[in-house]
């Protein structure tokens, strides 16, 4: 028999222990009790920032334009930081959005029908002054950013725009999520260089193709809900073939992983840690449950050790054996 898919929302989190009860509903809109998207949110925008190398490493890619190493260095910390501070903040604020679209759907599904807006927790006139908030905070990371990182934020806008209605006109709502989560590659190399090459491409579909593996892991949790609803998603889509076309996506990940290392010219010391992700990757094709959405959830969550190796890999390739 098929188990019943998890709450949304988890019990007894820090949000409920720490935070005073007028404050939870907004917390939990955020997803501030559920870090993991924020993760995979931050990863790709770290993955571009560590692609570039510092001048004195001799790369043709370099920040000579900002001094002595020392100064180099702390600027890619404090523009870390700042795309880390987005990350949670857009993260937020694109939840929030999502959940005002979705707000009637969320109440027919097992695992959604308790967030906020579906329950009642919050009206959508509350939830669209938080949506302003949060964006206000984010257009304020931009403005500490470059002007050129600047309007490549506010393009991803039209991205996490149309992303909440896919799911209501196609199949591939993953591929419009990889579109809109993955952008960070392209603004984190920006920010760092100041334009786009082929490097960052490569890691933005790179990126679109690692999405499109862990969110189809991630829909199987609401496939039957969704199939009540008419909603539609890449679970949905393959059903049992969805193994196969995971690997397929898993593959194109690493497939342009490489291709990502090899033309921002890191060193073989990459090798290890991108091979270490790649095994991790396997491992959730070989053993996702399909049926267990609790067995989705935590192959979902553990996309955040691809992440760290990934970034690790990147910041070894700047450095020899």
């Amino acid at each position: 028999m098929t188990e019943i898919s998890p709450i949304d929302i988890p019990k007894d989190s820090w949000v409920d222990r720490f935070l005073p009860i007028i404050a939870r509903p907004y917390a939990r809109l955020a997803r501030l009790d559920r870090p993991i998207g924020t993760w995979l949110l931050l990863f790709p925008c770290w993955w571009g920032i560590s692609l570039v190398r510092l001048s004195e490493s001799g790369a043709a890619i370099n920040f000579d334009h900002l001094g002595s190493l020392p100064y180099q260095v702390t600027y890619i910390l404090i523009t870390a930081a700042l795309f880390a501070i987005g990350a949670v903040v857009m993260r937020g604020a694109g939840c929030t959005y999502n959940d005002l679209v979705d707000r009637d759907i969320d109440a027919k599904v097992e695992r959604t029908r308790t967030r906020p807006l579906a329950s009642g927790a919050l009206r959508p006139h509350q939830a669209v002054v938080f949506l302003i908030l949060q964006l206000a905070v984010g257009l304020a990371v931009l403005l500490a950013l470059s002007s050129a990182t600047l309007w490549w934020g506010v393009a991803s806008l039209g991205l996490v725009i149309i992303y909440p209605w896919m799911k209501r006109v196609t199949w591939w709502p993953q591929l419009f999520l990889g579109l809109a989560f993955n952008w960070g590659a392209l603004m984190g190399y920006v920010a760092a260089t100041g334009h786009v090459d082929i490097a960052c491409l490569f890691l933005y579909i790179a990126g679109i193709s690692w999405t499109l593996g862990y969110d189809t892991i991630y829909a199987h949790q609401d496939k039957e809900d969704d199939a009540l609803i008419g909603v539609k998603s890449t679970a949905r889509l393959f059903a049992d073939n969805s193994r196969t076309w995971i690997t397929v996506f898993y593959a194109m990940t690493m497939a342009f992983l490489i291709l990502t290392a090899w033309t921002a010219k890191l060193s073989y010391a990459a090798i290890p840690f991108l091979a270490a992700a790649g095994i991790q990757l396997a491992w959730q094709v070989v053993t996702v449950n399909f049926s267990s959405p609790s067995d989705c959830l935590t192959k979902f969550r553990s996309n955040r050790f691809v992440g760290w190796l990934v970034l690790c890999g990147f910041i070894a390739g700047h450095f020899s054996w």
